[in-house]
């Protein structure tokens, strides 16, 4: 009977000590109280007292939980401190050390180990227990100023720094998400398309986005470090800079808001030059009405004027108008590559043919007697060098229309002559032709056998 007893006190006893270890199991680790002496399990009573810290929409798992002394140590008072003193060594005791110091660039603040100058530690209005809202958590170190421009970038106006930029470690500089343009690309997705497909690239585009766009702020519209019109363009192309600024006459389209991008797409193109439109349709769309020159004449509808002149100048036909015109300006008149007289009527010089001795021979209009450097001759007298070859001679536009015309030999059916339109009459033959100019008598050429004309 005494055996019993002693037997059913020993189990007693020991389901005492299990209940207690239990307890201790189940609710974590206990802290006794420095001034009462009593056990605190699962460290409740801290919860009891900092109560707020449970009430904001962001909470700390062991906060949660109430685990107050997985982060904290007991000092044998009621004062909690920190373990061990690098806050961070902290933080990897639960969070993995590869997600935040093991790539190429560390955020300072993670690398010092400051994990609580972004994060607090217990709860937070906010998302991942930011101290502070995006951006303005991230201007607490960088300056405010870069966005105090006119026109902010998307995720900037969003407080949404992290879209580019990694918090905490990145293999690419400035903490960017990914490399370089890949970056702009995880919203640009169009540019990325472009970029790939298209046959002509701005080198600058290659190189990197920032190159001419401000990823945070500008006073510029899109995004532009400088005036995209001009301003920006000339920054790199400064030998165009030099040049617009020293011609005497400027592409109209210069002086247009769209500036250079009028003709320009500054990313890319399937046309040289990073041009928007293969050059000739280009031009024509702006140069498809009449449009008032610098020197006040009006020129004319170039697109119509082509459409119902069938025989085009070889340019033309290579839909190439740049070969004779600079399209961003020249000293010469209507802005010619080369010079040429823009009078009816000039003396003679190699220098006054420039532009036409780009294509042709100079010996057209050097030689006195041939019979095969052109057709238009009477016999063997060269009669391009009778026109032109003295000291009153006719220009080429006398006679050619240097765009497109309906007759042989791109002749004009008239020329401006002072306020009158002289016509030309001009009619070709088998060997030959006649012209009857104004108020001129007719005269005839034969290439097979000399005309005496009176």
């Amino acid at each position: 009977m005494v055996k019993e007893k002693k037997r059913v006190s020993m189990l007693f006893l020991a389901g005492f000590f299990f209940a207690i270890l239990s307890l201790n199991f189940i609710s974590g680790p206990a802290a006794v109280n420095a001034a009462t002496g009593k056990i605190i399990v699962g460290n409740k009573k801290c919860i009891d007292c900092h109560s707020k810290m449970r009430k904001d929409k962001y909470v700390h798992g062991v906060v949660a939980v109430a685990q107050c002394t997985i982060c904290h140590v007991k000092t044998g008072e009621h004062k909690f401190k920190p373990l061990p003193r690098q806050i961070s060594s902290l933080c990897f005791r639960c969070h993995n050390k590869n997600n935040f110091i093991s790539k190429k660039h560390v955020h300072l603040v993670v690398k010092l180990g400051l994990c609580t100058q972004c994060h607090n530690p217990h709860h937070s209005k906010y998302k991942f227990l930011l101290r502070k809202k995006q951006p303005n958590l991230c201007f607490k170190c960088h300056d405010k100023k870069m966005i105090d421009k006119k026109f902010i970038h998307g995720p900037v106006a969003f407080g949404q720094c992290t879209i580019c930029h990694n918090p905490h470690q990145s293999n690419f500089p400035r903490m960017l998400m990914a490399k370089g343009n890949n970056v702009c690309f995880t919203c640009h997705t169009d540019k990325e398309r472009g970029i790939k497909t298209a046959k002509f690239v701005h080198k600058p585009v290659k190189e990197s986005c920032v190159n001419c766009h401000s990823p945070h702020a500008t006073n510029y519209k899109y995004q532009l470090k400088a005036d995209g019109s001009k301003a920006l363009c000339l920054k790199c192309h400064t030998k165009k800079k030099k040049w617009i600024a020293g011609v005497k006459t400027k592409h109209g389209a210069l002086a247009t808001k769209r500036g250079c991008l009028a003709c320009h797409d500054p990313h890319f193109s399937n046309y040289p030059y990073q041009l928007r439109k293969q050059p000739m349709t280009l031009c024509l769309g702006c140069h498809d009405k009449r449009i008032k020159a610098t020197d006040g004449t009006m020129l004319p509808d170039m697109k119509a004027y082509l459409a119902n002149h069938k025989d085009w100048h070889g340019p033309i036909k290579q839909k190439d108008c740049t070969a004779c015109h600079n399209p961003h300006g020249s000293n010469n008149f209507r802005i010619l590559r080369r010079y040429f007289p823009p009078t009816f009527y000039a003396p003679f010089a190699i220098k006054n043919y420039a532009l036409c001795f780009m294509c042709h021979e100079k010996t057209l209009v050097l030689t006195p007697k041939t019979t095969t450097l052109t057709g238009f001759r009477n016999g063997s007298q060269n009669l391009h060098y009778v026109h032109v070859n003295r000291s009153k001679g006719r220009t080429c536009i006398a006679c050619h229309e240097p765009h497109a015309t309906n007759n042989p030999f791109h002749i004009r059916n008239s020329v401006p002559f002072g306020a009158w339109a002289l016509p030309i009459g001009f009619k070709e033959t088998k060997n030959g032709g006649s012209c009857s100019p104004g108020c001129h008598v007719t005269r005839y050429f034969n290439r097979i056998k000399a005309v005496k004309n009176r």
